[in-house]
């Protein structure tokens, strides 16, 4: 799954998020004769958003999604 990016409306933090996410994955789990893990190729089949918040101001209700081209027009405005 692409990595979504997020505005903060409320403070225009584009950069810092505390986000916690469910996710459902199917892997491959290789075990060394030692016991040592190592796993390879992960699948995520099901990922669900959960709660966000800004880092920078805190609030959680005034975060949304943006495109790529959004997070950087508004990074640009900013400099």
């Amino acid at each position: 799954m692409t990595a979504q990016r997020f505005r903060c409306t409320a403070c225009g933090n584009l950069t810092r998020f505390d986000v916690v996410l469910s996710r459902r994955t199917r892997a491959f789990h290789h075990y060394t004769v030692g016991g040592e893990l190592s796993v390879e190729d992960e699948e995520v089949l099901d990922e669900k958003l959960e709660q966000i918040a800004c880092r920078w101001c805190g609030d959680g209700d005034h975060v949304e999604p943006v495109s790529a081209e959004q997070a950087e027009a508004v990074a640009e405005d900013a400099t």
